[in-house]
């Protein structure tokens, strides 16, 4: 019975940190490069299809305005953005 019991915690505290991890791993935060032609519109749909912020672009551009204390969305060639 003690096995048992033993057994199935060292099971969920796995399982915890592999869902821990994963979560880390999403909320991570990446820096990318204005390049030529780029738009925060453009910027925030790229990040969209790898996964963040639920597929919104203008919750994106507002993100991401936010974290890079932007008072608008002009962007220039260069630029480094942090996307959150």
């Amino acid at each position: 019975m003690f096995a048992r019991i033993l057994l199935i915690a060292g099971i969920a505290v796995l399982v915890w940190s592999a869902v821990a991890h994963s979560s880390q791993a999403h909320g991570a935060k990446q820096a990318v490069t204005v390049r030529p032609y780029d738009t925060l519109w453009s910027i925030a749909q790229r990040s969209i299809t790898q996964g963040r912020y639920g597929g919104d672009v203008r919750d994106a551009i507002w993100r991401i305005e936010q974290a890079n204390h932007l008072a608008s969305a002009d962007v220039r060639v260069g630029q480094t953005l942090v996307l959150p």
